[in-house]
């Protein structure tokens, strides 16, 4: 809200470049606006594992999360060090065939809360069972 009234003003009575960063101000108030607007309307992103589905929410306030059978997800695991630097680690990442998903630490309460949703998921998802239980078997 302020950003885009601090951008009206620099529009209205700046020159060339204010005229510019007050577009730019206005643009991010509206997107802003825009994400406020997002999470009144759709309640926050919840991980939900059981055994007939998980679903996975596609952003923090987006609609209709993705929900697969436990059988699609093909890895569950965390990024510690290879973290984008906008993210703080670890980063819960979710594989469903060719797509990842990536849950960063900022979307839990804690860090024992992301390491409960993986443990979740590995135990509802028969092909990591499997995959660990060979691991187990070679080493």
């Amino acid at each position: 809200m302020f950003g885009t009234i601090v951008g009206v003003l620099c529009v209205l009575k700046l020159g060339t470049v204010g005229v510019w960063g007050g577009y730019v101000l206005i643009a991010l108030g509206l997107y802003r606006g825009f994400q406020l607007v997002q999470s009144y309307r759709n309640p926050p992103g919840t991980i939900r594992v059981s055994a007939k589905e998980v679903s996975l929410p596609r952003g923090l306030h987006l609609a209709h999360p993705i929900v697969v059978n436990p059988s699609d997800v093909t890895a569950v695991y965390f990024l510690r060090r290879s973290v984008p630097w906008n993210r703080h680690a670890p980063v819960l990442v979710v594989e469903l065939g060719k797509r990842a998903l990536a849950f960063p630490r900022d979307w839990f309460a804690s860090e024992s809360e992301q390491r409960s949703v993986l443990h979740a998921l590995v135990a509802h998802c028969p092909v990591l069972v499997e995959a660990d239980a060979k691991a187990k078997g070679a080493g």
